[in-house]
């Protein structure tokens, strides 16, 4: 099996370093290519036996299951560069949630799935989201699952919640990054921690968190009330928070749906041209 990379930036070099950390894939079984040369070169110089293409079409034509890892309006020139190379029996695999399932297969002859993954796969942990295609068989998508269970736990979900599935599972890691980081900063600010501990405690925090919520067998309900004594310090924390983030996470999810139409409409008038 031949696996191509067009694209190699950040979440493209994730996919394809977690694919061969996890033992999925092979140097050997990988081509790759992007606009920067260098970028696929180091890749190359780090993993031996890895392909460095010369060009898009090089790639596509020589893989079996092909990863499209470019911006979303970056998509349309890359297809009209690859199509003449595609077969049928191809499988392409989309990592951009803005661009819909419908517009890559109106322009290509394969088949066609998305697949949104999350940085959270670099440690080989976290969910990959799995939007298939029409034309994807039963073996095609239990093959493609596969797969991405070396990196991630696969999650199929309809193209109508690409979004805020991606805003919990992509997203959500910067999110919570973030609040780690403000947790921190004031933690410092206000009692003189030093921030080296600060960052051990919060980082040792959350991934014990993730476990109680994974494997624990608790939800973020349930998980609370373990915690929280009525009247005791926990409450107090999170009887403020409760009032200070009130609306807050319907706000966030309001601005990434916005940008989302925002970039599916930009998407929609690139596919709008002729070929």
């Amino acid at each position: 099996m031949k696996a191509g990379f067009i694209g190699t930036g950040s979440m493209g070099s994730i996919l394809i370093e977690a694919l061969i950390h996890s033992g999925a894939l092979n140097p050997e079984q990988i081509c790759a290519a992007n606009r920067t040369p260098g970028k696929v070169k180091r890749l190359a110089e780090t993993y031996a036996g890895l392909v460095a293409a010369s060009d898009n079409p090089e790639v596509a034509g020589g893989s079996d299951v092909l990863f499209l890892c470019v911006k979303p309006l970056d998509y349309k020139r890359v297809i009209d560069e690859i199509r003449p190379v595609l077969k049928p029996s191809q499988i392409l695999v989309s990592i951009t949630s803005s661009v819909l399932l419908r517009h890559l297969e109106s322009q290509l002859p394969c088949k066609v799935t998305k697949v949104i993954p999350s940085i959270t796969n670099y440690v080989l942990t976290g969910s990959s989201l799995c939007i298939h295609g029409e034309r994807m068989h039963p073996e095609d998508k239990e093959w493609i699952e596969n797969l991405l269970t070396h990196i991630s736990t696969p999650v199929r979900v309809s193209e109508a919640h690409t979004r805020i599935s991606s805003d919990l599972s992509s997203c959500g890691p910067a999110f919570l990054a973030f609040f780690l980081q403000k947790y921190v900063d004031a933690a410092v600010q206000e009692t003189g921690i030093s921030r080296e501990e600060a960052n051990i405690l919060a980082a040792e925090m959350t991934l014990g968190t993730g476990k109680l919520l994974t494997t624990g067998g608790f939800n973020p309900v349930t998980l609370q009330k373990r915690v929280c004594v009525p009247g005791g310090i926990t409450a107090e924390g999170l009887r403020l928070m409760d009032h200070d983030l009130d609306g807050m996470f319907n706000r966030l999810i309001q601005i990434t749906h916005a940008k989302y139409e925002e970039d599916l409409e930009k998407v929609e008038s690139v596919f709008a041209t002729k070929r």
